[in-house]
């Protein structure tokens, strides 16, 4: 049987092609229900025409045909038809009895046609995700309704697994997953297929994100996503169906980020149109699928809904010379998921897991449940995320319950949700069999609380291996055989044995072990309860010194049990052992996350008295702390906050005061009297409030404020700025515009937007207009709207370090976008280190700018806005920030070949048996005459359309039953102006080709020499790839020109052409005349033209100027596929990236002269709708991407074109290694 360590060296030597969609392929046979019968089921009681996966049994011809037709095209992997061959599935036929059946022959047949191939083909025996749903309810009214069970769909996914391993499949593919617990419940089944016969099946899983939200259809992200299937090992994970190419790129990006095992891709071919077809043509697809191989986002591509064999050659072609992602390694960690992902490691502060659902713990969720008032018990659950709670215990032991029937049912009304379900779930129950009731109702990745030794290791490692199974981490127990763990040694003693058994035994991974070295009471007037505190203390520190990657929880308020009913001292008591267990190792603790006192504000006589108790420091610590509780008693808080002395401290002292308590009482009070002691209301922001903010961040970071206490302090100052704002706005002078518009946000993943508003405010009020879009925006979104709005700038924040890297994210995808707005970068965790090092050479097309202060940002906006100013202060950042990077750069660097290794495996061609094709003529050339009637054939009308949010393959959108009307309208409107403008001779079709004698020298470059070939009058400097490619050369466009010193006489083609003379004139025309229509037509028909126009002189230039494809017939589907022989890069684009070489090519031309277009001083071409690039006529040229280059290469550059290396870096640093 084909390996996983085989499938590994496979995915390592290069990236691999899945097949494209076989119901794409079987619709263009437009079988009927006589086809799809067949004579086995001729007499079929029901209709079955649709049911794809029963022609496996009916036309197994044709399904051999297809397989054979995607292996012919290129892909390495074929997938089986039985996408739906589940009974789940079948049963709308009436099928079920064959299920087994179809999976074993839709094996055999596709092993038969990869069997007969001459390359290595795999099987993927394809899971489809089954037309219901374990995690939705299909009833409105009942949100706990489910139409399937986990256990239902793990027997029907089994019996599927049986039938294809036994077929022969290589792979096990769980694919198309918008249900997260439906693909859990398959991958249980794969586990123990794998457990049964004693073998490893290689395993690929792919997920479906449905829409923009960036989430499954079951609510959950990205990285929830991966972590609820990770423990499945699965050798690779991806995403599949609902969006095309281009949607699906951030959530790849994402998931190559997070994940240690290979990235697989099958987007469908764009978006479904209104007929629910699919446009996106191969050509646009496959450029799609390159760059994400050019970025090593993936390392296996193929196509969903739409694609077709000529999608997968178009892939193939553009991916066979590419690096494969390398797998990476990361730190440990715990990863745990709701809808949403939570991280634990050594730097995470500690984790709230709230108590307040456990119906042993709290009397009125007990009530609650009991009296079946479950939309007051889900408050209570969400009551506790509010309050700050990253995980919430939910426990429903008692015995007046049936807690297995509760557990399910709670757990289902929870996840409708979303408020809640977004963090994890702690399963807690004594009752195994309730335990694993919850594991089968939750999608995301849950801890079970708990598995011991208690019953004995048979016992313990089979619950152990269950939880492998759901995919859950542990709470590990502190009993064994004899009992519970009372004293240190056998507290330490039981950790190590249930780590070193849990591990050596059955491979568990150590970040899913989270030890309970069980809290027991203190001050209980017995004198062996004494040390009990301090023994758990000591407990955490042994576990974290000698158990590798296991967390630490305890039941907090078991500590303080001795004095139930006396809050103060209890909440004083949780304090002080949380502040010193967590500087031991502890990880989390089962708490109320609404009541937690900070350890710097219990009053000072009591936490000595606490202090004392916890860590044993007396025998009379116990009667101290018990003769003094009763003067707590009636008190509301440790602090005394009904106590009004602090009432009399200066005001900043009374806000600072009330900013550390979570004090809402009087901060409007205080606020008012700063505001009329100080100089204006922005001063009681900039000072008391944010010098008291400046004491939480310090408090927390040293463990002694938690994050609930964060929460509350926050709204403390929300309620403060609140009372400000309208003072604030009622102070700004009265302007007749804003001097420029801000889009702010919090990035994605952070949810800290005190800092973001403070500054949104103040530069309110100075006359700049705000447009906030809150907390957790995807970089989608902020860029979206900042265009939308046509934003002067745009600010960024955040708190968290991850922040940090999706600020990256979007400052990639502003470039790539083409985006210039200045991004003004914020928040805790930023710096101007960070952001000249990693944001700001990310950001190509536009400046980042990092704000240290609230205080400084409208002095930075107010340089950008100023034109006088604008130039020199961005200079002034390029050149700070550059000398920033230069002290900062890591040395570090990745694995390239220096440039003479990669010259030394340059592409090899037979140079001496070739005989290059001539040119008809030498120099540049205009092209006269052009005119709309010649260049109408070739306008690729479907990309027209889309750009009216049309979307429908040309013509047949005209006939669409939705969108025909109006598109039939609109395309006789664009004819209308097209034959208008051509009557008026609107329209300048200007275009220059030229051809010079060439030769490639030094490797990489490529001399232009004047007709007589006897001087050089230009040089071009192309990149040559430096990633280590394998087998496969280093790819450089040189290549495809014969070296010097062959004899032979070759050349090199270049092209600028335009249809955008006068389009801006005409448009504003349109404009002022209120015509927004025919402004929009004309510069989409201008779009269209310029692109139609690049089509028709390349062909021109084939058939005629140059001559080597003289019998060429392509159709004009063909051209947009690239079928034609030679490739036409343009600088800027993957395999010629340096933007600055195409003054080289407009030198030649002479455009600016010749055909009046000309570039800016970024290198972008004016007209707009213009299009330019290079011409190869080798047979073997292709398209590829360089990819990163090392200092060699710009070093070689720089000399050869004696240019300042500064100057160098600056033009490749997108490319720089």
């Amino acid at each position: 049987m084909f390996t996983k360590k085989e499938f590994k060296k496979l995915l390592n030597d290069r990236v691999l092609i899945l097949d494209g969609a076989m119901g794409t392929e079987i619709q263009k046979h437009s079988l009927t229900e006589k086809d799809f019968r067949g004579s086995q089921f001729e007499d079929w009681p029901s209709e079955l025409k649709g049911n794809n996966d029963l022609l496996t049994l009916t036309k197994p011809q044709l399904i051999k045909e297809i397989h054979k037709n995607f292996v012919d095209a290129g892909s390495d992997i074929i997938e089986t038809n039985t996408f739906n061959s589940n009974s789940t599935s079948q049963s709308d036929y009436g099928l079920e009895a064959i299920v087994y059946d179809l999976n074993y022959q839709g094996s055999v047949l596709a092993k038969e046609i990869a069997n007969q191939s001459s390359k290595k083909i795999l099987v993927a025996g394809v899971l489809g995700p089954t037309n219901r749903t374990t995690s939705l309810s299909p009833d409105v009214t009942d949100p706990s309704a489910r139409n399937i069970s986990f256990d239902e769909l793990k027997k029907d996914y089994k019996n599927c697994i049986d039938g294809l391993i036994d077929g022969g499949s290589d792979i096990i593919f769980i694919e198309t997953i918008f249900d997260t617990l439906n693909s859990k419940a398959a991958i249980f089944a794969y586990l123990q297929k794998c457990e049964e016969i004693d073998f490893q099946i290689p395993l690929m899983i792919s997920g479906t994100i449905t829409d923009a939200s960036g989430r499954t259809l079951s609510g959950q992200t990205v990285d929830a996503f991966w972590t609820s299937v990770a423990h499945a090992k699965p050798d690779s994970i991806g995403f599949n169906c609902a969006l095309g190419a281009e949607h699906i790129r951030p959530h790849i990006k994402r998931i190559s980020e997070i994940a240690n095992t290979a990235i697989s891709v099958h987007p469908n071919a764009g978006l479904p149109n209104e007929m629910g077809g699919y446009d996106e043509s191969p050509g646009q697809m496959s450029n799609f699928i390159e760059e994400f191989c050019d970025n090593e986002y993936v390392n296996i591509v193929g196509g969903c809904c739409g694609t077709t064999t000529d999608h997968i050659k178009a892939i193939s072609r553009r991916v066979l010379n590419k690096q494969t992602r390398k797998i990476p390694e990361f730190s440990s960690s715990t990863h745990l998921s709701g809808l949403e992902r939570l991280d634990i490691d050594m730097e995470s502060l500690f984790v709230n897991v709230g108590e307040r659902t456990n119906v042993t713990g709290s009397k009125k969720f007990a009530r609650l449940i009991k009296e079946k008032a479950y939309d007051e018990a889900l408050e209570v659950a969400r009551e506790q995320v509010e309050f700050g709670a990253q995980i919430i215990d939910i426990n429903m032991d008692e015995g007046m319950l049936d807690a297995r029937a509760e557990m399910e049912y709670f757990l289902k009304l929870l996840a409708t949700e979303p408020a809640i379900s977004k963090v994890p779930v702690m399963i807690d129950s004594s009752k195994w069999e309730v335990i694993e009731e919850g594991l089968k109702i939750l999608q995301g990745k849950c801890i079970v609380n708990s598995i011991s030794l208690k019953e004995g290791e048979i016992d313990f490692l089979n619950k152990a291996k269950l939880c492998q199974k759901y995919g859950a981490a542990v709470i590990v127990m502190l009993f064994d055989e004899n009992g519970q763990a009372d004293t240190l040694d056998k507290k330490n003693a039981i950790a190590k044995r249930s780590y070193e058994t849990l591990v050596n035994e059955i491979n568990f991974n150590p970040e899913d072990i989270i030890i309970d070295p069980n809290v027991f009471a203190v001050a209980t007037g017995l004198e062996e309860h004494n040390n009990y505190a301090v023994d758990f203390i000591d407990s955490c520190k042994f576990i974290t010194d000698n158990l590798p990657g296991a967390k630490i929880s305890g039941g907090i308020s078991n500590v303080s049990f001795s004095f139930r009913g006396n809050d103060v001292v209890r909440e004083a008591m949780h304090s002080v052992f949380l502040y010193h267990a967590i500087r031991n190792g502890l990880t989390m603790g089962i708490v109320n996350a609404g009541q937690l006192i900070v350890y710097e504000e219990i009053e000072p006589d009591l936490k000595e008295l606490v202090e004392n108790v916890i860590l044993n420091k007396n025998d009379q610590a116990t009667e101290a702390l018990v003769d003094k509780a009763s003067t707590y008693l009636n008190s509301e808080k440790t602090t005394s906050l009904n106590d009004e002395k602090w009432r009399s401290n200066e005001v900043e002292n009374r806000i600072s005061h009330a900013l550390i308590n979570g004090i809402t009482k009087y901060i409007v009070e205080d606020a008012e009297e700063a505001r009329l002691k100080l100089t204006s209301p922005v001063s009681v922001i900039e000072g008391p409030l944010m010098d008291g903010m400046n004491i939480v961040g310090d408090l927390f970071g040293e463990g002694k404020m938690f994050l609930p206490q964060v929460v509350k302090s926050a709204r403390v100052m929300k309620e403060a700025v609140a009372y400000l704002v309208p003072f604030i706005e009622e102070s700004k002078d009265e302007r007749s515009s804003s001097n420029g518009k801000v889009v702010m946000a919090t990035v994605k993943g952070d949810v800290h937007d005190i800092g973001k508003n403070i500054v949104g405010v103040i530069m309110q009020c100075n006359n700049f207009e705000v447009i906030d879009l809150g907390v957790m925006v995807p970089a989608e979104t902020i860029i979206k709207t900042a265009i939308e709005e046509k934003a002067d700038f745009i600010g960024l924040s955040g708190l968290i370090t991850p922040s940090l890297d999706e600020m990256i994210n979007i400052a990639e995808e502003m470039t790539r976008k083409g985006y210039d707005i200045p991004i003004l970068i914020g928040g805790a965790t930023t710096s101007k280190a960070h952001t000249a090092l990693k944001i700001e050479p990310a950001y190509i097309s536009g400046q980042t700018i990092h704000v240290t202060d609230a205080s400084r940002s409208v002095g930075v906006l107010q340089k950008l806005v100023s034109k006088d100013s604008k130039k020199i202060f961005i200079e002034e950042i390029k050149k700070d920030y550059e000398k920033t990077r230069l002290r900062l750069v890591n040395s570090d660097s990745k694995p390239l070949l220096s440039l003479a290794e990669a010259n030394n495996n340059k592409f090899q061609y037979d140079w001496e048996n070739y005989e290059p094709p001539i040119p008809s003529f030498l120099g540049e050339k205009k092209l006269s005459g052009i005119k709309v009637s010649d260049i109408r054939d070739y306008i690729d009308w479907t990309i027209f359309f889309r750009s009216w949010d049309l979307a429908g393959q040309f013509p047949k959108i005209l006939e669409d039953e939705v969108v025909g009307e109006a598109a039939t309208t609109l395309y006789q409107d664009a004819l209308i102006m097209l034959d208008e403008l051509e009557k008026d001779n609107f329209f300048k079709l200007e275009a220059v080709i030229g051809f010079w004698p060439a030769e490639q020298e030094n490797e990489n470059d490529i001399c232009i020499y004047n007709e007589t070939k006897k001087d050089i009058i230009s040089r071009l400097n192309f990149l040559r790839q430096q990633k280590p490619q394998g087998i496969r050369p280093n790819f450089c466009l040189s290549d495809f020109v014969s070296p010097a010193g062959m004899g032979l006489k070759d050349f090199i083609g270049g092209f600028a052409v335009s249809a955008g003379s006068h389009v801006e004139e005409k448009c504003l025309e349109y404009e002022e005349n209120n015509d927004d229509y025919s402004s929009i037509m004309l510069k989409a028909l201008a779009d269209r033209l310029a692109e139609a126009m690049a089509e028709y002189v390349h062909e021109l230039v084939r058939k005629e100027y140059w001559g080597y494809a003289q019998n060429e017939s392509l159709t004009n589907e063909d051209l947009i596929k690239e079928k034609y022989i030679g490739i036409r890069p343009a600088p800027g684009y993957p395999a010629c990236p340096d933007h600055s070489e195409k003054t080289k090519l407009f030198a030649l031309l002479n455009s600016e002269n010749v055909v009046n277009i000309s570039l800016t001083e970024n290198y972008a071409m004016y007209p707009a709708a213009s299009v330019s690039g290079w011409y190869f006529s080798h047979p073997e040229s292709k398209y590829f991407g360089v990819g990163k280059i090392g200092m060699d290469q710009v070093e070689s550059i720089s000399n050869s074109r004696k240019e300042d290396i500064n100057l160098t870096k600056k033009h490749l640093r997108p490319n720089l290694d």
